[in-house]
């Protein structure tokens, strides 16, 4: 068999029952992810698909203590044109911006919680000149 990886198809995260209209806001209108359908098969689930350039972000509806999460340094990375903007986004949908307190030579980013408390990094390339 050969494991060579070729790709990250889909990343999954898991958000409560109670914050998956909230959820879906978020990534959907406030993040602006394309929601792709899911299978039929799937759908009496709950959550949501996006799709992000080659890669899918699945939003799991599952049964999770928020609190659980919020301490947590896992996390998914978008890479954004602009981070200004995308800031202004954040804050006009309501979220608080968390700052980058590990800057890393290269990168301009912050993060965001999304609703079931998952840790969001959004960065911008920048280069060192």
């Amino acid at each position: 068999m050969d494991a060579t990886v070729v790709a990250i198809d889909h990343v999954q995260i898991g958000v409560p029952r109670a914050a998956e209209a909230e959820a879906k806001r978020f990534y959907g209108e406030v993040l602006g992810l394309r929601e792709i359908p899911k299978p039929e098969r799937l759908r009496g689930r709950g959550g949501a698909w996006y799709q992000v350039g080659a890669t899918q972000l699945h939003v799991s509806v599952e049964d999770l203590d928020p609190s659980a999460t919020h301490g947590s340094r896992r996390h998914v990375c978008f890479r954004v044109a602009d981070l200004a903007a995308a800031e202004r986004a954040a804050r006009a949908g309501g979220l608080e911006i968390i700052p980058d307190d590990q800057p890393v030579p290269g990168w301009l980013r912050f993060y965001l919680r999304d609703p079931g408390g998952n840790r969001v990094e959004v960065a911008q390339a920048v280069s060192a000149g």
